[in-house]
Parts: C-alpha cells; sequence; structure tokens
C-alpha cells in the first residue's frame, strides 16, 4: 500500500513538473503571440492574429526558415548515413570491438558548451590549431566565422560529429535483432554484400530509422545551443534559422510578441511535418 502511495506521489509530482516546465511557459507563449507586448513586464494588448500576418509577411523569417531546413536536412542526412555506417562496422567480427563502442559514443556525452568552446578555440584567427594547420599547408588564414557558408558548413559538421553517436547506438541496437537465417537466405539466393544490405539490412531497420528520422528532425530542427555558441547566428545572419530569429527578437529586440509568434509558427510547422511523417512512414504496431 505505501509503495503504491509512493508511485502514485512521483507520478503527480512528474505531472505538477512537467506542467510548470513545460506546459504552462508553452501556452503563455502562445497566448502572447495573440497580444503586442514590448516586454515582459509591459501591459500586453490583444492583437489577435495581427502579429502572425506580419511575421508571415516579413522576408526575414522565411529565410530562417530556409536556413534552419538547410542545416537540420543537412545535418540529419550526414548522421543517418554516417550512423548506419559506424553500427555496421561495430557490429562486424573487428578486435576491440567493445572498447570502439565506447568510444563511438563519447562525443555525445560531452557538454555542448565544452565541445563549442573547444571547437571555437581550434577555429581561432590566428592562433586555432586548425588555422595554424592550414596556413602551414599553404591554404592562408581562413577567416572561418567570417563566410557564410563556412560558418553554416562549421555549425553542421559540429552537428554530426556530436549526434552521429546517437543514431550509431540506435541503429547498432537494430542490427542485433536482424536474424543471421535472413543474411544466410539472401547468400544462398546469390544476393552479394551490397544487395543483402539494400534488401535485408535496410527493411529490417525501417522501424528503427523511422524513429530515430524523426527524432533528429525535431531535435536539429529546434536546436539552439550549439549554433548560437558558436556562431550567435552569424555572419549576416547567415546561421540564423527559427529558434535564433526567436531569441533574437525576444530577448535583444525586446520585441517579446514577435518572438512568441516565431516559436509558435516553428511548432505549428513541426507538428504538420510529424503527421505528414506518420502517413508516410506509420510505425508498424503488429506483431
Amino acid at each position: 500500500m505505501g509503495g503504491d502511495r509512493t508511485m502514485y506521489g512521483l507520478f503527480f509530482f512528474g505531472l505538477a513538473l512537467t506542467a510548470v516546465v513545460i506546459v504552462y511557459p508553452a501556452v503563455y507563449a502562445i497566448e502572447l503571440s495573440f497580444q503586442n507586448a514590448q516586454s515582459f513586464i509591459s501591459e500586453p494588448e490583444w492583437v489577435g492574429f495581427d502579429n502572425y500576418v506580419r511575421v508571415l509577411q516579413d522576408a526575414e523569417f522565411w529565410n530562417a526558415l530556409w536556413r534552419g531546413i538547410i542545416f537540420a536536412g543537412t545535418a540529419i542526412l550526414l548522421q543517418i548515413v554516417l550512423g548506419i555506417g559506424f553500427a555496421m562496422l561495430l557490429d562486424a567480427a573487428i578486435p576491440f570491438k567493445r572498447a570502439f563502442r565506447g568510444i563511438a559514443i563519447l562525443p555525445y556525452l560531452l557538454p555542448t558548451l565544452i565541445v563549442a568552446l573547444t571547437f571555437r578555440w581550434m577555429l581561432n584567427d590566428p592562433i586555432g590549431v586548425v588555422t595554424v594547420a592550414m596556413q602551414d599547408l599553404g591554404f592562408g588564414t581562413i577567416d572561418w566565422f567570417g563566410s557564410p557558408t563556412l560558418a553554416m558548413g562549421i555549425v553542421i559538421t559540429i552537428s554530426v560529429w556530436i549526434w552521429t553517436p546517437f543514431v550509431t547506438v540506435a541503429i547498432l541496437a537494430g542490427l542485433q535483432s536482424v536474424p543471421d537465417s535472413l543474411y544466410e537466405a539472401a547468400k544462398v539466393d546469390g544476393a552479394n554484400g551490397w544487395q543483402r544490405f539494400w534488401h535485408v539490412t535496410i527493411p529490417q531497420l525501417g522501424p528503427v530509422l523511422t524513429v530515430v528520422v524523426l527524432l533528429r528532425a525535431i531535435w536539429m530542427f529546434n536546436k539552439f545551443d550549439i549554433v548560437w555558441l558558436m556562431t550567435g547566428g552569424g555572419p549576416l545572419q547567415a546561421t540564423e534559422h527559427l529558434p535564433i530569429l526567436a531569441y533574437r527578437k525576444a530577448f535583444q529586440s525586446y520585441d517579446v510578441s514577435t518572438g512568441a509568434t516565431v516559436s509558435t509558427i516553428s511548432f505549428l510547422i513541426l507538428a504538420v511535418a510529424v503527421l505528414i511523417y506518420f502517413r508516410m512512414f506509420p510505425l508498424d504496431t503488429k506483431d
């Protein structure tokens, strides 16, 4: 009886914590998106859908959305491709397999702040180790964070480095459930390595890939910390996607309503994308 009370107490405590930390701020942000508030202490004025009309007519919003799609799409594609490759390598009969499996997950365990500061130091101009190495190779001084293309490439590369281990571990777990009999049957039918991968491995990993791609899409589209820490959305807003735009509007320009509106629209875009995704790739819950 006492155990049941403890369980229910923890359950309701978790619900209350979720409501305070997640639900209330989300509802408050949605409410602010229908109001005109120039700061968090000003008296808001109800304006209906005026903020949405204004934001959707602003080229700044669409540019940020497009940059977010490029950032998330490229990072997810590379994470999935590399994650599958590393998972298959770690699933193969290689020496020190367990040690390599432990090492493979290390980037995912590091705090994002430490990763960002380390890479910023490595790419620092003119004393960063990467910058000096490029100079020694004859490439001259490279302004890594002054070029829009390079800045976006750096953010994508670091994102891939950090979060590919998550994909690797998930795919590796999926590979453990693929019966060896399927590969043996494919060999008997004369299938080569590529055919076994494409017609056996990938279909068997379908449910895992569906969930992994969905999670990575949600997380990368909403990713704020690594972009802000590495570039702050620059140069010339080249890496500013919707989370950075919402933050800049709300906490730097003190246009709280616009920041809340951008965040709400971003949430709606993700919600619609998830619904379409599940329509295209439904999870098979049948045995």
